[in-house]
């Protein structure tokens, strides 16, 4: 089957125009789709009202114990459970998940590989074998929209923090390796990929592996846009048949977005 994955984050959830925006033009996607949606700045607003001390390394969370709580009743119970509801209205027959729901996407602790690399704690990270591809084409088949938030679980009884671009990219390389056609967007609130920081119309049309590398190298490119980008070129290689980053407005408008390849 053809599958649509599209994901959402930053001012995209804050925002409660781009949150719209982007579900009515995730709804007008033909045939099968599944969404993924990171929590915005939900947390931090949160953790202030509720006096909870967030910690940052290069603009990373560190998830400890009571953090990873507040995260799981933001993203899996919020927002997660605004955006169902949002669907619903639409008559979008939606189900809400995280990664423990149906056994549906495993991780295990993100390992620190030397004493000097940074503990970021309840964070999970996820491989090949993560995702439940039974599952996911068993809800699919049914007309139920899978919509995920970037919570997943060991196997062991404990959740996990997990970024969503990865989460969206593992779920796309995994059901193309089922035969699936897959088409991957990454939405935010600019045009595409920037060229100049400061100016939003600048964005590039195309961007292939040598160009990425290169524009990372002169830090053209920083914080989350890179992770994204890896993340993106990662399920280039692994089979997925198109992948682009852009606003939500232009999921089906190749012309109007950055469009990746390799």
């Amino acid at each position: 089957m053809k599958i649509h994955i599209v994901k959402i984050g930053g001012n995209l959830i804050n925002d409660p125009k781009w949150l719209n925006a982007s579900l009515e033009s995730f709804l007008q996607l033909q045939g099968n789709k599944i969404f993924v949606h990171g929590g915005g700045s939900k947390a931090n607003i949160i953790a202030d009202k509720m006096g909870i001390i967030q910690k940052f390394i290069q603009g990373r969370r560190i998830t400890d114990q009571v953090t990873l709580d507040l995260v799981v009743m933001t993203y899996a119970g919020l927002i997660n459970k605004n955006i169902i509801a949002k669907l619903q209205s639409y008559d979008c027959n939606a189900l809400g998940l995280c990664g423990a729901d149906g056994n549906s996407i495993k991780s295990s602790f993100r390992l620190k590989k030397t004493e000097t690399d940074i503990d970021y704690g309840y964070v999970g990270d996820i491989n090949s074998r993560s995702v439940n591809t039974f599952f996911l084409k068993f809800l699919l088949k049914k007309k139920i929209v899978p919509v995920f938030c970037s919570i997943t679980h060991n196997g062991k009884g404990v959740l996990l923090n997990t970024n969503a671009d990865t989460i969206a990219a593992g779920i796309a390389i995994s059901l193309t390796k089922e035969g699936d056609e897959i088409e991957l967007h990454f939405c935010f609130e600019k045009k595409g990929v920037l060229r100049y920081l400061h100016d939003a119309e600048s964005y590039y049309k195309k961007i292939d592996f040598r160009l990425f590398q290169i524009i990372k190298k002169n830090h053209t490119i920083k914080n989350g846009m890179i992770p994204k980008l890896e993340n993106a070129f990662f399920a280039l290689k692994n089979g997925v048949s198109k992948v682009s980053i852009g606003q939500p407005y232009y999921l089906n408008d190749l012309n109007n977005k950055t469009v990746l390849c390799l």
